[in-house]
């Protein structure tokens, strides 16, 4: 399964399962990355809209954690994890947890590479335990949730 909206690409490995997605934004490197990891600016734009954000824990550094919380009309959605390697403007490798899947841990690589006159390409892997947690993590809706919070991602960057 491969998506694309506008320059979001979603695509599901065959051979393993992995969720990978790639994404360039009109923002230096740096400034993608610091959207990333400011609790400030990441409440802006992680998810879809629609949903509020309230970050309990993010100590984004190697060794650190996060939990945060989305909430809407139906409820609240709770997501945590660990920070493995932090590298400025480079690199993030987390887990990633639904707390209301919480055997479902998924390991998370984020790259970014300057590719020239201040454009940045995202690449993010999300290796799942098995292709059924990877093929429950499609199917939530998480499509949504990315290929908004990237459109509210752009919003921020162009401030």
């Amino acid at each position: 399964m491969t998506t694309s909206t506008r320059r979001t690409q979603i695509a599901a490995d065959p051979e393993v399962p992995l969720i990978r997605i790639t994404r360039e934004f009109d923002a230096p490197r740096s400034t993608v990355f610091r959207a990333h990891t400011d609790p400030d600016l990441l409440v802006q734009w992680l998810g879809p809209r629609g949903v509020e954000m309230r970050i309990d824990t993010h100590d984004c550094r190697t060794g650190g954690s996060y939990r945060y919380v989305h909430s809407d009309a139906n409820g609240e959605y709770a997501f945590r994890g660990c920070f493995h390697e932090v590298r400025p403007d480079e690199l993030i490798v987390q887990t990633f947890t639904f707390e209301g899947m919480p055997d479902d841990v998924a390991l998370e690589k984020l790259v970014l590479t300057d590719l020239g006159d201040g454009r940045t390409r995202l690449t993010a892997t999300s290796l799942c335990d098995s292709f059924a947690q990877r093929d429950a993590m499609l199917a939530s809706g998480m499509e949504v949730g990315v290929v908004e919070g990237y459109e509210r991602l752009d919003e921020v960057l162009a401030r």
